[in-house]
């Protein structure tokens, strides 16, 4: 037992610093005693970096706390002293137990490689892994500092009042806090069922790009240009989007361009196997050249083409386009799109501008002009002496 009077206080701030000194020069012998055994061991030097602060401020706390225990009757500062110490020892307790979590979390994403072809299931694993990690620190901050309100007599007294009042607490906050609570839950959703990964590629608003973060609240896309999208959890349970790496992260994606109809199409086709047959961007799956549209003056082929992830794909895409145009300008340049106006039989004649005669084809319309045509027109209106007239 430590000198209780008064002129005491002196010698207890003393022992007491001198213990904390030593609790400090412990500490730092155990973190040099741990790092020798962690070069065998990759988790014990996880915790050995991220735990040695927190060990450290541990132990110093402890020796002053028991210090303080000690000594009785030195004045009212002792009480204010060990109530703060008392505080500090549950902050730093919750600490190391955050430590805990993150040390799991690496050695958790370490036994999963994102850095593969097909890396679905370890992103999967890694989205999970990082939501779990957070949504740990969270209800541990809130278990902290319950915990320290719970040393203080009038804050027990008032816990439970709140705990007679829950029910309707409960509704007030809830209705308070609804869209907040909506993007928790959202974010739960999509990290368990596998809606979204990190490093997934999406379509989004439009916007190409990666999803490179999934917090409880929202979610970071990172687009194309390096621009950051944030978009609310809730956005990905009720919004449709693209997911191009759901299933696996090879995709398709077409090249479409508007042509002449004089376009050598098996030639062009032959081009195409030319441009991505043994390219380096091209997964050898599909390229295929079709005929997908033939109206008006142009005439529409799409170059199918595979890749083995979305940014592949775009690049090779663009070397698709450029090698098509630029074998179409030194090739086949008739083949560009062009308007055509002259030189057609019976261009002229359909574009002398003789007026159209109430009896001839041309003035008949789909609901008038004949007999056949008001007869559809009245069918339309419902009553069959309803047919349409300008009157109507």
């Amino acid at each position: 037992m430590l000198d209780s009077s008064a002129d005491g206080a002196p010698t207890v701030l003393a022992v007491a610093a001198g213990a904390a000194v030593l609790a400090w020069l412990v500490g730092i012998a155990a973190g040099a005693l741990l790092a020798r055994v962690a070069r065998r061991m990759p988790v014990v030097a996880a915790i050995s970096h991220r735990g040695r602060t927190p060990v450290r401020l541990l132990l110093v706390l402890l020796a002053v706390q028991v210090v303080l225990g000690a000594a009785t009757g030195v004045g009212g500062w002792r009480d204010v002293v060990v109530r703060l110490v008392g505080l500090a020892l549950i902050a730093t307790v919750a600490w190391l137990v955050g430590v805990a979590a993150f040390v799991a979390e690496d050695v958790a994403l370490s036994r999963y490689d994102v850095d593969t072809s097909d890396n679905r299931h370890a992103r999967r694993v890694r989205t999970q892994v990082i939501l779990l990690r957070r949504l740990a620190v969270v209800a541990l901050a809130v278990v902290a500092v319950a915990a320290m309100l719970l040393t203080f007599p009038s804050a027990r007294a008032a816990g439970a009042s709140i705990l007679a009042s829950a029910g309707v607490l409960s509704i007030v906050a809830g209705l308070a806090a609804q869209t907040a609570l909506a993007n928790v839950f959202a974010g739960l959703q999509l990290a368990f069922t596998d809606a979204i990964r990190v490093d997934d590629v999406v379509v989004v608003e439009q916007e190409w790009g990666r999803i490179e973060e999934i917090t409880l609240t929202y979610v970071v896309v990172h687009v194309w240009d390096d621009r950051r999208m944030v978009l609310p959890s809730t956005y990905f349970t009720t919004t449709p989007f693209q997911n191009w790496t759901r299933t696996q992260s090879a995709v398709l994606g077409a090249v479409e361009l508007d042509v002449d109809w004089t376009v050598p199409v098996e030639e062009m086709r032959g081009e195409l196997v030319r441009l991505v047959d043994g390219h380096p961007l091209w997964d050898g799956r599909v390229q295929v050249l079709q005929v997908t549209d033939a109206v008006g003056s142009v005439v529409r082929l799409r170059a199918l083409v595979s890749a083995v992830d979305g940014p592949t794909l775009f690049d090779l895409r663009c070397h698709v386009r450029e090698g098509l145009v630029g074998w179409l300008q030194r090739e086949h340049p008739h083949a560009l799109p062009q308007v055509r106006n002259a030189g057609v039989p019976g261009y002229a004649a359909a574009s002398s501008g003789t007026p159209a005669t109430a009896g001839s084809p041309a003035a008949e319309g789909l609901f008038t002009g004949s007999g056949a045509a008001e007869e559809r027109a009245s069918a339309f209106a419902g009553d069959g002496d309803h047919a349409l007239s300008p009157a109507r």
